[in-house]
């Protein structure tokens, strides 16, 4: 350890605000480091979490926005994506190499995260802890406390910043030890395990990969829509986006007025406000008209009026019957 006289070991943890990364920051200050929880936010995960657990158990944070990393991982994931469109093994890679940056401006002597051996077969087995810790250019100043005895030492627990001896032995994805670790750092509700990111839910990720197909996620306002309405590709180069209530309405006209789509609304009804991209055609505007009419509960076969807008105020009225329900699923995106 570091002598009296010289400064307390600092290190700077990767912190979700879930039950790993909390048992890992206390498994760390247990040995007398002072902890930093580093937390990232993004469109796709926030860090609301990661703030209350911090304040709940003492821990200072500092909470980076990710999400130009993040759309540039998804744009182009070197190692692939998981079940959805969640590149988990560049994310966190950059997370900690983001982490590693401040470690060299500030001062910190080693990085840590909540990471358990085997616990997620894609990001979490031997292979991919190595290619995180190597990918992101800190592996030297990189544990994994929770597992730490069942992983190569670290320089981290040669130097004896920490000793190895009293690091986990965690494994798997079975509860019991996160117990009774929890028992033993005085943790009487146990936050729940980290998650909460929807590039691995599964409607989500149909949007944003068809987006990333057609459109590309650089434009943060496209990928920001993605949360919203009932989405329909009618073309490769165009999308209709219908709203699914009051405040989803609202804030697609806001998204009209800002970023140049064209407008639809059913005219003697209540129905949804309806985003089209500006390139669509005479035949696609009727058909996102049909769209407008269908959600807007017209009876089949009946035509309704529709009115189109575009930015400059432009506006005309579409006639339009709608689409039968049944045959929507060719444009329908989840």
């Amino acid at each position: 350890m570091k002598s009296p006289a010289q400064s307390v070991v600092r290190a700077i943890g990767l912190f979700s605000g879930g039950l790993d990364s909390l048992l890992a920051a206390c498994m760390v200050r247990e040995q007398g480091v002072d902890v930093l929880a580093l937390a990232f936010e993004s469109p796709f995960f926030s860090a609301r979490k990661a703030r209350e657990t911090a304040a709940q158990f003492g821990f200072p944070i500092r909470v980076e926005d990710f999400t130009s990393d993040i759309l540039a991982l998804i744009a182009h994931p070197r190692h692939g994506f998981g079940g959805g469109m969640n590149p988990c093994i560049d994310c966190h890679a950059r997370m900690i190499h983001r982490a590693g940056r401040i470690l060299d401006q500030e001062g910190y002597d080693f990085l840590f995260t909540g990471e358990i051996l085997d616990q997620r077969p894609m990001s979490q087995n031997p292979r991919s802890l190595e290619i995180v810790a190597r990918a992101s250019g800190y592996a030297d100043r990189l544990v994994r406390p929770l597992s730490a005895r069942l992983l190569p030492e670290t320089e981290v627990e040669r130097r004896s910043w920490l000793d190895r001896q009293r690091l986990g032995d965690l494994e798997g994805r079975s509860r019991k030890r996160h117990r009774e670790l929890a028992a033993r750092y005085g943790i009487t509700t146990l936050p729940p395990v980290a998650g909460g990111c929807c590039l691995a839910e599964p409607h989500f990720a149909a949007r944003l990969r068809d987006l990333r197909r057609h459109e590309g996620v650089e434009n943060l306002s496209l990928v920001r829509l993605l949360f919203y309405g009932r989405h329909f590709r009618l073309a490769p180069r165009v999308k209709c986006i219908v709203g699914r209530n009051e405040s989803e309405n609202r804030l697609l006209e806001q998204q009209f007025f800002t970023f140049g789509w064209l407008a639809l609304e059913a005219m003697d009804r209540p129905g949804p406000f309806c985003l089209l991209s500006a390139g669509a055609d005479d035949e696609l505007r009727r058909l996102a008209a049909g769209l407008c009419a269908a959600y807007a509960k017209a009876p089949p076969g009946v035509l309704i009026p529709v009115a189109l807008r575009d930015p400059s105020g432009a506006r005309s009225i579409l006639l339009a019957a709608p689409v039968d329900p049944s045959q929507l699923n060719p444009w329908r995106i989840a």
